[in-house]
């Protein structure tokens, strides 16, 4: 599950042109593992976009000694950028959400290779702690404020919801689905407001600019500390049904041979010390696991819902 807060259709421009920009270093031929003479990783940002550019920085080292090959990474503004330079061969490698992935296997061809994993939190705690069990998917929360009058699904009819675009699984997708099937129509019956960032949509209902925020389970830990009373103050409405973990995904075009000295590569890299680092500051998780498209079928239903519900 992937957090973003972006910073405009002009950074989404310079950073799709900083990828094709990169001068490709020399390689050592003896130490080259793949064909490929670069490769080229995008990230989608959690957070602060310039905060995650430094943290995931480290893994263009890790992956150039595994791979042999220079590895330049770059962060987007948003998933639909990330597909759009996947398509046209800027991006070699993204790590896509669940929906933006299945958007890039439609219209591209790309292929997943991995999938994260990540610790399951305590929801029973409601303090955002993990709990000691690897999961392979994560859940959206509908969270408001804990002394607000919204105390079921309708309530939230003509109230203010932060939400993400409209391709976010946890800030849109599945929260907008599985409320209708509990009778709420928010497209239709509740003012959605846009921010970018589930850190956004938890303090925007924090600070009461908006009564429900759609964000993934638990968004709460990316503001807790500046704001150390966030699980006291808010409480949630409702979980949504379990939603696939992100993806770590090639483009159309990469070989098999090189996929699969990929997919081992960054296996080794998420094991290493250096390696988990990056993969838990950037975006929480606790390792990587091997994947397959089918994986993503729940993701592909809750697409042709959300697109029907008006």
């Amino acid at each position: 599950m992937f957090k973003r807060l972006v910073a405009g259709a002009t950074v989404a421009m310079l950073a799709t042109t900083a990828v094709s920009a990169v001068p490709a270093l020399s390689v050592n031929a003896a130490s080259k593992k793949v064909d490929l003479k670069e490769l080229n990783v995008q990230f989608v940002p959690s957070s602060q976009a310039d905060t995650i550019q430094a943290k995931a920085k480290p893994l263009e080292k890790l992956l150039k000694k595994e791979l042999g090959i220079p590895v330049h990474v770059t962060i987007s503004t948003d998933y639909n950028t990330v597909v759009e330079a996947m398509g046209s061969g800027k991006v070699d490698m993204g790590f896509l959400p669940p929906d933006p992935y299945v958007q890039a296997h439609k219209q591209y061809g790309a292929k997943v290779i991995l999938q994260s994993q990540r610790y399951g939190i305590n929801d029973k705690k409601n303090d955002g702690s993990d709990t000691d069990k690897l999961v392979d998917y994560y859940r959206a929360l509908v969270v408001v404020k804990k002394d607000s009058g919204i105390k079921n699904v309708k309530d939230l009819k003509g109230k203010k919801i932060a939400v993400q675009n409209p391709t976010s699984d946890a800030g849109y997708i599945f929260p907008v689905v599985d409320l209708k099937k509990k009778g709420m129509n928010v497209v239709k019956n509740s003012d959605l407001v846009t921010v970018k960032g589930h850190d956004q949509g938890v303090i925007s209902v924090v600070n009461g600019d908006t009564d429900a925020a759609f964000v993934f389970d638990d968004a709460r830990n990316l503001v807790k500390e500046d704001n150390p009373d966030v699980f006291k103050d808010t409480r949630v409405l409702k979980y949504t049904t379990k939603i696939p973990n992100d993806t770590i995904t090639l483009r159309k075009g990469v070989s098999k041979a090189d996929s699969k000295t990929i997919q081992k590569a960054m296996i080794k890299v998420s094991k290493t010390d250096k390696g988990k680092k990056v993969m838990k500051d950037v975006y929480s998780w606790a390792g990587v696991t091997k994947s397959t498209d089918s994986n993503f079928d729940t993701v592909r239903k809750y697409q042709n819902k959300v697109e029907d519900i008006k």
